[in-house]
């Protein structure tokens, strides 16, 4: 037997080095949280020549019998409500056998009982959350093994709409809608007709139904180009007396400078809200117009104005509509956080920028159709007003299509797509 340690920063890296040097049969016989990352203990079984003796190994022994004994608490704190044969089920698109659950009672926080050394309790939690996070991994493999073997054209679907860059979960709910059709070809056809199905855009555009509009989001989001591009949009169509312009953001530098320069160019009254002064006073002289646009401040979350933003937007006697600005260009996670940032202020919708630098729209898409966000405007360019366009959902989905990678994605990264949702799997369970 061949016994090596790997480290690396975290288990999936570490699983990638014991592969790539001990192959697939190697065993995983103890993990342990290290400074700056994860240290893993392979093993290897290969035929030993009949003239050397084996030598008895007590300490290694000894560290397998306290391994299998971790491995046995893992699987015991991994059984979860659902089961895992549920759990591959719905990961493999199957429908789970509905069989009567009694009503799973609340799981508190364990503590550490009296006695028990709190450094020690932390490090054997953190060899759990590695067992955990390393049976996720073989479980992900294994469901990815067997959608290869028993559904090979779904597999190549599965590819597909990774290239594209779609969040696993929906892939999953597309796939599921075309399961039955035999033919991959129009399979693949019906699958982009469901995606384009669950974007939703707005029903009529924001500038003709009027009213308080005002951009949130992340700051770098193209908040302030894109209120100059619907302002020039609507002054070129119906003039400028009937818009005007407020800026919420006192923190930026340029900020108020760079709106009222627009304002000027547009003829367009541009007002500047006070930090001390309410976004209701600042608005009262303009309520005789038929259009309103509120540029507003990147805030970090942590920052107390933030909160303050979102609460004057949120005054129902303003009964402002907020978008939602998200750049096609940000991470998964950068997106995901704006959202769960914003959404306090009742979002009537989001807008798309930044398409013409975008690598994939595959995550921007995701976070619109998993919380049903209205797309209100596409922009894909710096210039005012003509890089502003109305959404159609089936350009967006020709347009994400068009910027799909052109490599397959690999085996460890479908492995990798598959173990993550396990994981999700298990939290909704858990």
């Amino acid at each position: 037997m061949q016994v090596k340690r790997f480290f690396a920063a975290d288990m999936r890296q570490a699983m990638k080095l014991v592969r790539d040097e001990l192959g697939a049969d190697a065993a995983i016989i103890g993990n342990r949280r290290v400074a700056g990352g994860i240290e893993l203990t392979a093993a290897l079984d290969y035929p030993m020549q009949p003239a050397v003796a084996v030598q008895p190994n007590p300490a290694l022994e000894a560290e397998l019998r306290k391994t299998q004994t971790r491995i046995a608490s893992a699987h015991a704190q991994l059984s979860f409500s659902a089961g895992p044969r549920d759990q591959d089920r719905q990961i493999l698109g199957e429908k789970p056998v509905a069989a009567p659950a009694p009503e799973p009672a609340p799981v508190e926080p364990r503590k550490p009982a009296a006695g028990v050394d709190p450094q020690a309790f932390e490090v054997m939690r953190s060899e759990l959350h590695g067992l955990r996070e390393l049976i996720e991994l073989q479980l992900g493999s294994i469901a990815w093994n067997q959608v290869q073997s028993r559904k090979p054209k779904q597999a190549s679907l599965w590819r597909r709409l990774q290239r594209i860059g779609l969040p696993a979960e929906l892939s999953r709910d597309l796939l599921e809608k075309v399961a039955d059709i035999p033919d991959q070809k129009q399979a693949w056809r019906m699958l982009l007709a469901y995606l384009a199905q669950s974007i939703k855009v707005s029903r009529e555009e924001p500038l003709e139904e009027g009213g308080v509009i005002a951009l949130v989001g992340p700051g770098g989001a193209g908040k302030t180009t894109t209120l100059a591009k619907m302002a020039a949009r609507y002054v070129l169509k119906y003039g400028a007396q009937n818009i005007a312009l407020v800026s919420m953001d006192s923190f930026r530098i340029g900020a108020q400078e760079q709106l009222k320069t627009l304002g000027r160019i547009l003829n367009v009254s541009v007002t500047q809200v006070d930090p001390d002064q309410s976004l209701t006073q600042a608005l009262t002289p303009l309520a005789r117009k038929r259009v309103i646009l509120i540029d507003t401040a990147g805030l970090p979350a942590s920052d107390p104005a933030f909160r303050l933003q979102l609460e004057a937007l949120a005054n129902r006697g303003i009964r402002s509509k907020n978008y939602l600005v998200l750049a096609a260009t940000s991470q998964s996670q950068v997106l995901k956080a704006a959202w769960h940032s914003y959404k306090r202020c009742n979002l009537a919708g989001c807008i798309m920028t930044k398409l013409d630098e975008a690598g994939s729209l595959g995550d921007l898409l995701g976070l619109a159709i998993s919380q049903q966000l209205p797309v209100a405007y596409l922009a894909d360019g710096p210039r005012i007003p003509d890089d502003l366009h109305l959404p159609r959902s089936h350009q967006l989905v020709s347009r994400a299509v068009s910027l799909q990678t052109a490599e397959e994605p690999s085996e460890e990264a479908m492995a990798d797509l598959f173990a993550g949702m396990y994981n999700d799997t298990s939290r909704r369970a858990g």
